[in-house]
């Protein structure tokens, strides 16, 4: 399975990318284009800049969903001078509808919502869920939907993105053996809980691929066989301890891993 990290730019939540993306992801069994890094409501060329750096840096594929024609010609003056690979979802067919019928386009960022109690639970869970990435602030546990543990590597923050872009407030918190997991995780309903963990050699290769695209040593104690296996292990003791579910994401699409975690949640309030 040959792995590509996806940054998807919108100025908007990106629902529509992800939708294309998946559909373009099926047509290509042997790809996987699960690692999607979202940035949500980009609207200013500073941040952009930022974002299109690190994607270089990434060696990544950057998806856009931009209506703004500023930040548009941004973008594209950035990969012809770099190289950087990016595709741009919005603005063939907006361009081909100006030209055809004589109108601009209003460049309203997220003119495909109705700005009703849903759209603004989706934008507030999509704050909630940067606010309260890799265990930022713990005190963000106990007002979430869902709390993702695992080690590193293991799609906390892409299914967290996800999640909250379904409406759902989740904040994720990485399990690292060296250090003491925060007071408020014993406060939070374990029902609330997921543990995700992965077979330890793909989360080498998927360290190791990290690190190679970084152009760092992949060879280090973070890609150690031994020291990954420890961490899971060590994930795997306080799974048990929490009694939380938990999900194996070796072979599964964040679709697949954030159905399972609404479907068990559906059954929890069922029993109550």
């Amino acid at each position: 399975m040959k792995n590509v990290r996806i940054y998807l730019i919108s100025d908007s939540v990106g629902e529509t990318a992800q939708k294309l993306i998946a559909a373009v992801s099926a047509q290509f069994p042997t790809i996987d284009l699960s690692d999607i890094q979202l940035f949500p409501f980009t609207n200013d060329e500073e941040s952009l800049g930022e974002i299109l750096k690190d994607a270089l840096l990434d060696k990544s594929i950057v998806v856009t969903t931009l209506v703004n024609k500023e930040l548009v010609a941004f973008v594209d003056a950035f990969a012809k001078r770099t190289g950087l690979q990016y595709v741009d979802f919005m603005s063939p067919l907006t361009t081909m509808l100006e030209k055809t019928f004589g109108v601009e386009a209003v460049q309203e960022p997220g003119a495909l919502h109705r700005l009703n109690q849903a759209y603004f639970s989706r934008v507030a869970a999509m704050e909630f869920a940067v606010k309260y990435d890799d265990g930022k602030d713990p005190r963000g546990f106990l007002d979430a939907d869902f709390v993702l543990l695992g080690v590193s590597r293991t799609s906390k923050t892409p299914l967290s993105l996800y999640m909250a872009n379904r409406g759902y407030k989740v904040a994720n918190l990485p399990l690292i053996p060296e250090v003491a997991l925060p007071a408020e995780v014993h406060q939070v309903d374990p029902r609330k809980m997921v543990g995700l963990t992965t077979n330890p050699e793909s989360l080498t290769e998927i360290r190791r691929s990290r690190m190679h695209s970084l152009g760092l040593k992949e060879e280090t104690h973070y890609t150690n066989c031994e020291r990954i296996e420890a961490e899971l292990a060590y994930a795997n003791e306080w799974f048990k301890k929490l009694n939380i579910p938990v999900i194996d994401v070796s072979k599964r699409s964040i679709e697949e891993s954030a159905m399972l975690i609404e479907e068990q949640a559906k059954e929890q309030a069922h029993v109550q």
